[in-house]
């Protein structure tokens, strides 16, 4: 079978289709013939080498976490699912970019039929960290709270479930991005030059907390702003939340199926979007996080294997 895989640390050019191994499922695992499988962020600073610290990297090395499919085999004493059965969530092994991927089924959740499979295979590492970031700071009915790069794949997820938490949302966003975000009910703002003070005029002067999901100055901005350590999340500005003492929760720390099915859920009742900006084939995976890289990416990029 077909799968990305990289021997050394680099840009995307190091990113390999290769022929692999088919993988076995074990216990408590089913295999799943891929359909879609979102690319991260994440992923780049992995293979990049700058993640080192906190997520070594065994070489050769595959890539991808987000994944969603059909069951084809089932491991050892598997009866949660059946093969045939259509499927989306998550392995930790780096390994979703590929035609065959082995899951655990605790990571699993029946995808709903009228969810498309782009949509279905990019429900972990993004919405996952939306949730987070907006459990982080504690969002009260009736507070505001500023969400940076509020169109990307985390911060379009962000500013969907902030505005479910009764919260008036500021989306700091490039221009194209402002019709969605205005349709969405967040009041969309642009960044760069002068977004303290936009930022304040839109707030009224009181910003009760800040969702930082871009890095690059967001939480010193937040400060500025005068918005509490304790209400702000970042999930890309490490050096902060040692700096700061701001919180730094990500998709890890709710990864778990039942928030899994929870988004599930929503997407398929109509009350959550997940913006689909492009799908690549998998033999495209260069290109696709050239695309990614550009950081001006509205919602996800998705392989299609």
């Amino acid at each position: 079978m077909k799968a990305v895989q990289f021997d050394r640390f680099g840009g995307p050019e190091v990113l390999e289709l290769r022929d692999v191994p088919r993988p076995a499922p074990e216990a408590g695992e089913v295999l799943i013939a891929v359909k879609a499988a979102a690319i991260n962020p994440g992923e780049i600073a992995i293979r990049e080498g700058l993640l080192e610290s906190r997520w070594p990297t065994q070489l050769p090395s595959g890539e991808g976490s987000d994944l969603a499919g059909v069951v084809e085999k089932l491991g050892e004493g598997e009866s949660e699912f059946a093969i045939g059965d259509e499927v989306c969530g998550w392995t930790d092994r780096r390994c979703s970019h590929a035609e065959l991927a082995a899951a655990p089924t605790r990571q699993l959740a029946a995808k709903p039929p009228d969810v498309p499979w782009e949509v279905a295979g990019s429900l972990f590492v993004a919405p996952f960290a939306a949730y987070a970031s907006v459990r982080a700071v504690a969002l009260e009915p009736g507070e505001v709270v500023a969400v940076s790069a509020a169109a990307g794949g985390v911060g379009s997820v962000a500013v969907q479930l902030a505005l479910r938490a009764g919260a008036t949302v500021i989306g700091l966003a490039s221009e194209r991005n402002h019709a969605w975000l205005r349709d969405k009910g967040v009041i969309p703002l642009a960044y760069g030059d002068g977004q303290a003070e936009r930022v304040r005029a839109a707030s009224d002067g009181q910003l009760d907390a800040f969702i930082d999901t871009f890095g690059g100055g967001y939480v010193d901005l937040a400060i500025e702003l005068g918005v509490s350590p304790q209400r702000i999340n970042t999930i890309a500005d490490f050096a902060a939340i040692e700096r700061l003492g701001v919180h730094g929760e990500g998709s890890m720390l709710v990864a778990n199926v039942g928030v899994l099915r929870e988004i599930v859920g929503l997407i398929a009742a109509g009350e959550l979007e997940i913006p689909i900006e492009r799908t690549f084939p998998l033999a495209e995976v260069q290109e696709a996080y050239r695309e990614l890289a550009k950081r001006t990416t509205r919602g996800k990029i998705v392989l299609l294997p």
